[in-house]
């Protein structure tokens, strides 16, 4: 499996795989500041209000995720964990096995965490 391209030159390895922990909306790619990231607008859209509780918009961006994938991957198994920085092919095969697998992540921006959806609900801290 190959990360979605949106748009020419714009690459976002994560697509698919990320929830939000305060709505459990999947989250949408967006580019921010020249750099892939994701958001969640909490069931927003220019055609509806946002309701008064409806929380603030929750964005991540995706090179702060990479830091981190790989301690991640290692506690949930993953066969060749290495070295996964932001533009490294590595970094894109991690996502794929995560695919693979059928695993989500969930990204809690209360406390910076990312929980994979396994059993286990193995969980690291973003920061």
């Amino acid at each position: 499996m190959r990360a979605t391209t949106t748009t020419p030159g714009r690459t976002y390895l994560l697509t698919g795989l990320l929830r939000c922990g305060l709505c459990g909306r999947r989250m949408e790619s967006c580019w921010t500041n020249g750099r892939p990231a994701y958001r969640c607008r909490h069931g927003h859209t220019s055609a509806t209000r946002p309701g008064t509780g409806r929380p603030r918009n929750t964005y991540i961006r995706e090179d702060r995720i990479l830091a981190r994938l790989p301690a991640l991957l290692l506690r949930l198994g993953h066969p060749r964990t290495g070295d996964h920085s932001p533009g490294d092919p590595s970094a894109e095969a991690g996502a794929d096995w995560l695919r693979a697998q059928g695993i989500a992540l969930t990204y809690d921006p209360a406390d910076s965490s990312l929980t994979a959806g396994t059993p286990t609900r193995e969980r690291i801290i973003i920061g």
